[in-house]
């Protein structure tokens, strides 16, 4: 009898790629089909965010983005008679190696994780669709439906749904999908425009929504995104019409908008999955959530789900982790989808509504309000820890625990990781748990440690830190393998420290 596959993935978008890619770095039997006959070719999604880098930093990947991407720290809002620039991310960077917004193609995404999956010897079954998924006891029976017509029958462990907002796995799974549309209908497209100031985002504020171009540089230098004129529904998306709309929402500046590589009309909604697990089948991505891209949070938070669905399935897979491990995923992922898709429902009807009140905000008053709101640092750091998703934390999550009190602003249990010193993140970047360790180090004889941490199945590396910076008065924190802090105690915990490495990477296994 053929063994079953660890995972099936299925949906080989930026976030099946990013699940496929971790799975790769821990050695899991998996893999990855997508019904389209090829990966994308349009831009669609365009932002990666720095936490977004951060993570696929470790599976090698984020140079090669950042090289192929555009960085951008301005935002120019035009509004009639005015023009407001606001620098995006000028504080709150000092623990992160990537401070900024990056603009790129959704196809250059996908081409870099598909690059690097194909220079791992894994294949990426496109043109296989899932037609049908069937839970057997100890595993799901898949049946595949490849593109020269032939079926196949899989079995798999775990399935994972990366499959977008039309999922045949939520759907399989009886897992409903909540939430609304939005009634207005959108113009994208990403082509040259003759008369922007390079380098910066461009927001122009009319009464009837807003009008963004976008720095890309490939497949082309911009891209427009804008409410489709109410007066000309339901006619073909051409240049012409681009050219109408942006004449009409930018209030007469000579911009001159041709060579269009790409260009679409669509509809938005925002939405969500009940759960985001049905016994041994999860859901990741647009499967879980669909949004308004404001803020760029989408693609992002679907690779994010990806990262932390991976080393879950892994370590409870190789028996480095109790199978209960699996349930934190939407105990942890399912509150940062709900928060994005209530952020995103905000910023977009304060961007797109028609009533006086908004419509006065966005053209009168937030031109002139918003770069006195975010002059003081504290707000721009804050509104950087939130667009950029470093603050998303797990504070709430099974796998935090507190341990003893820390005193200073040290990190808590559920943060974050902070890069710093500088360079941390790329000493723990291997798959596995770190065991970070400050204090003199006569408080930790390497005698005492060995034998405490010998026979672990899953990996864990000690770092010493010094005591100044985040980690002053912090004596050991396990960092998970997607960079949060798992237990933050001090002094001489080491009782603590070893019931909570029980807990999630047990000894004696293996």
């Amino acid at each position: 009898m053929t063994q079953p596959l660890d995972v099936l993935v299925v949906g080989a978008g930026p976030t099946g790629l990013a699940l496929a890619a971790q799975l790769r770095a821990y050695g899991v039997a998996f893999r990855i089909v997508d019904r389209s006959p090829d990966r994308v070719r349009e831009s669609r999604a365009l932002v990666v965010q720095p936490r977004t880098l951060e993570m696929l930093a470790a599976l090698g990947a984020a140079d090669a983005l950042v090289a192929r991407g555009n960085p951008a720290m301005r935002l120019r809002l035009h509004a009639p008679g005015r023009v407001a620039e606001l620098r995006l991310f000028d504080t709150g960077l000092d623990d992160t190696a990537y401070p900024f917004l990056l603009f790129l193609s959704q196809a250059e995404t996908e081409r870099v994780l598909s690059d690097r999956l194909a220079a791992q010897d894994v294949t990426v079954e496109r043109g296989t669709e899932l037609l049908r998924l069937e839970a057997t006891g100890p595993s799901v029976t898949c049946r595949l439906r490849h593109a020269d017509g032939v079926r196949e029958s899989v079995t798999a462990r775990y399935v994972a749904g990366c499959d977008g907002a039309h999922s045949t796995v939520r759907d399989q799974s009886g897992i409903a999908f909540e939430g609304h549309a939005y009634p207005q209908t959108f113009l994208l497209a990403d082509l040259e425009v003759d008369g922007l100031e390079p380098g910066s985002v461009h927001s122009y504020l009319t009464g009837e929504g807003m009008v963004f171009f976008f720095p890309l540089g490939s497949p082309a230098g911009w891209r427009l995104l804008a409410a489709r004129p109410p007066d000309r529904p339901g006619t073909d998306v051409d240049l012409p019409l681009l050219q109408e709309t942006a004449d009409r929402g930018t209030g007469g500046q000579p911009l001159a908008l041709r060579d269009p590589v790409w260009m679409t009309t669509f509809r938005l909604h925002n939405r969500g999955a009940a759960r985001y697990r049905s016994g041994r089948c999860f859901l990741a991505g647009d499967a879980a959530h669909i949004h308004s891209p404001a803020g760029g949070q989408g693609m992002n938070t679907g690779i994010q789900d990806a990262l932390n669905l991976g080393w879950k399935l892994a370590l409870v897979l190789r028996g480095a982790a109790p199978g209960d491990l699996l349930d934190t995923y939407e105990a942890e992922r399912a509150p940062v989808g709900r928060g994005v898709r209530a952020l995103t429902d905000r910023a977009f009807s304060a961007a797109t509504g028609t009533h006086p009140v908004l419509r006065f905000g966005r053209t009168r008053v937030a031109p002139r309000l918003a770069p006195l709101l975010l002059r003081p640092p504290a707000v721009r750091r804050r509104l950087f820890r939130t667009v950029s998703e470093l603050g998303i934390h797990y504070r709430k999550s099974p796998v935090s625990t507190a341990g003893s009190p820390s005193p200073g602003g040290g990190p808590k249990a559920g943060d974050r990781l902070p890069d710093r010193p500088h360079g941390l993140h790329a000493r723990t970047a291997a798959p596995g748990w770190h065991l970070l360790l400050t204090g003199p180090p006569r408080l930790w004889p390497e005698a005492r440690l060995s034998p405490a941490l010998d026979g672990r199945n899953a990996p864990l590396s000690v770092h010493r830190l010094g005591a100044a910076g985040p980690w002053q008065g912090v004596a050991h924190a396990p960092v998970r393998p997607d960079g949060h802090v798992g237990y933050v105690a001090r002094g001489t915990d080491l009782g603590g420290l070893l019931s909570y490495l029980d807990r999630w990477a047990p000894t004696g296994r293996g």
